[in-house]
């Protein structure tokens, strides 16, 4: 865990040496400031977890330093110490915001008591934010290995994320509706240094033009109609953890010039207000519009793309990923037959035909959906055709006919032969490229298209003159 940082403001350089001697002797990290508006220079420029404050200081004292704080840095405990120590003070610093107040002169461990209770007092606070995002997200964030998948491309989005997570890189990603762009958000999040921080997300396009701003950045009360109190954005509830804004291509360009802005200087003001409030956030974007498109459009800035596009990782439809099919039906299976209290075995052959025949525009959203959808119907121990969704039903006849009169290994000799077919046809007919897409060694596609009757000769000689 990395250092507790305690910012120490106070205009006597004898106080402020003595302080530091006692904080560094217990393993944490000093700041020092001789004014309030030094201090808040400091509060500007690097994180802070405790400030501990004299009262009686020139030009700004520590009840206006207070007030600043409480206004820029809500969650920074602050802890008031003055050698005019009286009840009245103490309960005016309280009522002010203030975590705590000790008198001078004070014992060192009696400092550190208070400083340590102030910590206590922070983490617990962001446990319980935690803990309450989880409960309104309905589970656990996810992890690497939850991005199931077998095929290289999957295989190499997991490594990138891998590699990424660490760094506070912002990361751009591309894809359909429902390949796992807010999956890969989390995994981001949860295999970072920032794991134990919020992970807030928000859908841009499910927010309403003129109310996205506030969303995003806060108001301040009366800002308009209906600001009865102030708010704090997204930016502001994901400090110090991850900010993940889905459908990025959905904002307008005024306020995607305000979003490069906060990502440049890493402060903004709340809709209505003039102060600044900082904040240190990681980034993760995601759309799933034709990004060349929007760019040539200009309904994408081309510096928030580059600022954006530190790292992108580009998902695949279900579709061109097909062999990973069995894997993620069986996963979603076991996971629902858990949820539900069933024990259904598996997936007839029709059945899995028909999965592997529909295009899925829904990608692996809509095939979770469709195996939680043939769980509840389903009343024998495997899942039939009639029990998937009706937009599989028009596949059903296909892939019933397809399995008259054939046994399992006929079957499966044709569900083979169409996979390679179908895969050489999206390589343009690159043997490697086509090896690689399902995940098999060159020589062994080749023995298998010998096994299979296919024109070996004709296309590896091809490849090779």
């Amino acid at each position: 865990m990395a250092q507790t940082t305690v910012l120490v403001v106070d205009d006597e350089r004898n106080m402020l040496a003595t302080v530091e001697s006692i904080l560094k002797a217990e393993g944490y990290l000093p700041l020092l400031a001789r004014s309030g508006n030094e201090a808040l220079k400091q509060l500007a420029a690097t994180t802070v977890h405790v400030i501990v404050s004299d009262a009686r200081m020139p030009e700004m004292d520590g009840f206006k330093l207070l007030a600043d704080v409480r206004q820029r840095y809500p969650q920074i405990p602050f802890i008031m110490i003055t050698a005019y120590a009286t009840p009245k003070l103490a309960v005016q610093a309280i009522k002010n915001g203030a975590t705590n107040y000790l008198a001078k002169p004070f014992d060192p461990e009696e400092l550190l008591h208070v400083i340590g209770n102030a910590v206590r007092g922070e983490l617990l606070q962001e446990e319980n934010l935690r803990l309450k995002r989880l409960l309104e997200t309905g589970g656990p964030r996810y992890q690497l290995d939850d991005l199931l998948g077998s095929t290289p491309r999957l295989v190499e989005i997991r490594e990138l994320i891998r590699v990424t997570a660490p760094t506070d890189a912002t990361v751009l990603l591309l894809g359909e509706s429902g390949t796992g762009k807010e999956m890969a958000a989390s995994a981001l999040h949860m295999h970072g240094r920032r794991a134990d921080k919020p992970f807030v997300s928000i859908n841009c396009a499910a927010v309403p033009e003129n109310l996205l701003e506030s969303e995003l950045f806060g108001h301040e009360k009366g800002s308009f109609t209906g600001a009865v109190k102030q708010r704090i954005g997204r930016f502001e509830e994901a400090d110090r953890g991850t900010l993940f804004l889905d459908e990025i291509g959905e904002m307008s360009g005024a306020l995607q010039a305000k979003l490069l802005r906060v990502l440049e200087e890493k402060r903004f003001e709340r809709v209505g207000g003039n102060e600044h409030v900082n904040v240190d956030v990681r980034v993760i974007a995601a759309t799933n519009t034709d990004v060349a498109a929007a760019l040539a459009e200009g309904r994408l800035r081309q510096d928030l793309y580059h600022r954006l596009n530190v790292v992108q990782v580009v998902f695949p439809p279900l579709r061109e990923r097909r062999e990973d099919i069995p894997l993620l039906a069986a996963h979603f299976l076991k996971q629902f037959n858990e949820a539900m209290g069933k024990r259904i075995a598996g997936f007839t052959e029709p059945a899995e035909a028909l999965m592997q025949t529909y295009h899925w525009p829904g990608n692996v959203r809509e095939l979770r959906n469709a195996i939680e959808r043939a769980i509840i119907v389903e009343t024998t121990d495997r899942i039939q055709p009639q029990s998937l969704p009706s937009a599989l039903a028009e596949r059903s006849v296909e892939a019933e006919e397809t399995s008259q009169g054939r046994n399992l290994e006929e079957m499966l000799v044709n569900f083979e032969r169409r996979q390679i077919e179908r895969t050489l046809q999206r390589c343009l007919g690159r043997i490697n490229d086509t090896a690689d897409a399902l995940g098999i060694s060159r020589h062994a596609l080749r023995y298998r298209m010998q096994k299979l009757g296919m024109d070996v000769d004709k296309l590896f000689g091809a490849e090779e003159s």
